[in-house]
């Protein structure tokens, strides 16, 4: 009996692998056309010649999308383990904002 449920094993084990990178790799290649995508709104917006006042915000927010998903799906950041990497990243990601917003306040007003 325990010899027929460690045989079995193994195969559930490898289909749930092949399972698990199919499901990763499909994540990966729908960011990898999200991102592309996305460059190329980009493209069309500064090739376009919007007014400054609307091309700039749009291409920060497409900017930072693709920095998560480029975190999320190509550097692992959403696997197990990358909870210390995260907390750092988000610290300073917080902190570069509060010092571009104070000096941003202190120029305009």
């Amino acid at each position: 009996m325990a010899h027929e449920s460690s045989s079995a094993n193994p195969k559930v084990n490898y289909e749930y692998r092949r399972r698990k990178a199919r499901d990763e790799m499909r994540g990966q290649v729908t960011s990898f056309a999200m991102m592309i995508f996305m460059t190329f709104i980009a493209f069309i917006i500064v090739i376009a010649d919007f007014d400054k006042f609307y091309a700039f915000p749009v291409l920060l927010v497409l900017a930072a999308a693709q920095v998560v998903l480029q975190l999320y799906y190509f550097m692992h950041m959403s696997h197990k383990g990358h909870g210390t990497a995260a907390l750092f990243l988000y610290s300073g990601a917080l902190i570069a904002f509060v010092t571009i917003l104070t000096f941003l306040t202190i120029v305009w007003w």
